[in-house]
């Protein structure tokens, strides 16, 4: 695994051997960087996603301003990353109120590489979450040393994570991951393949675990653990299945039984009244420029 620069836990910054990135563009500073400023977050460079690339070539930088939150995710955080696994960031922005009143939407998502990095508006990340999306809930139930950019309002959003939840979300999310992951080996036949689809099966085999693990935890308890314990056990399994593919249904099999046996702690449904007091707090911070932007 590559290894990654340390996080200024004072800034929020990250360390390196200039304050600048790609393009002379200001690397992210946190919430502290943000009470000093005045701002909920710093500008973070995103690539444009949509030009046709291949993976390793540099896209032009677009600055995101107003992050409020984001992180390393994917196998570096579940403790999964190996050497030349690349470090997965994700986080949420907040555009300009008085741009969700214009004649065209703004961009709801950026997607770039190099570095990987998802950055989603604020209320496309709430209406994920709300969803039950994975992906998205990850976000709000990272280690402290993970997060990169944790604003006032990026806090706010991690105290009301639970309102998210539901039963039926969670476990149809998760479990719905899980099984595309498994239709994903099956297809792949009884292993006599590359050595690289090998090594995507693999991956595609922990990850399948680790959702199926994640997802029976938060539905019968409420609470995320991103890190896995016991790494070896997934890397294991990933090579298990990578030989004979169908090593995953037993796993799968037990954990629909599990979903299906075990009480949950979860709602019904989730609590959207949180979330939309929280993006209401967000729009309201965000439209302080707007009378002198329109001319008032």
């Amino acid at each position: 695994m590559r290894e990654r620069s340390r996080t200024d836990r004072r800034t929020g910054s990250i360390q390196g051997s200039t304050p600048y990135g790609a393009a002379g563009i200001p690397r992210a500073h946190g919430a502290r960087a943000a009470a000093a400023t005045g701002k909920p977050g710093d500008h973070v460079p995103a690539r444009q996603d949509n030009v046709p690339v291949s993976r390793h070539e540099r896209r032009p930088t677009v600055t995101v301003p107003n992050v409020l939150l984001s992180g390393i995710v994917g196998s570096t955080a579940y403790g999964l990353a190996h050497e030349g696994s690349d470090i997965d960031r994700l986080g949420l922005f907040a555009v300009p109120t008085e741009r969700l009143h214009g004649l065209h939407r703004p961009k709801e998502s950026h997607v770039g590489t190099a570095p990987d990095r998802t950055l989603h508006e604020a209320a496309k990340w709430c209406r994920l979450a709300l969803g039950g999306n994975p992906t998205a809930m990850e976000l709000v139930w990272l280690p402290d040393d993970l997060y990169e950019v944790r604003t006032p309002l990026g806090d706010e959003l991690i105290g009301i994570r639970s309102a998210f939840l539901s039963a039926r979300r969670v476990r149809d999310a998760y479990l719905g991951y899980a099984t595309q992951q498994f239709r994903r080996l099956e297809s792949r036949g009884d292993g006599s393949f590359s050595a690289d689809t090998r090594k995507r099966t693999a991956k595609h085999a922990r990850h399948l675990k680790r959702l199926c693990r994640q997802g029976l935890e938060l539905y019968t308890t409420g609470r995320l653990t991103i890190r896995v314990e016991d790494p070896e056990e997934y890397h294991a399994f990933g090579e298990r299945v990578a030989a004979d593919p169908s090593a995953a249904l037993p796993l799968l099999s037990h954990y629909e039984d599990a979903f299906g046996a075990k009480p949950t702690v979860l709602p019904d449904e989730p609590d959207e009244a949180p979330a939309e007091a929280w993006l209401r707090r967000v729009r309201a911070h965000f439209w302080a420029e707007a009378p002198s932007a329109l001319g008032a």
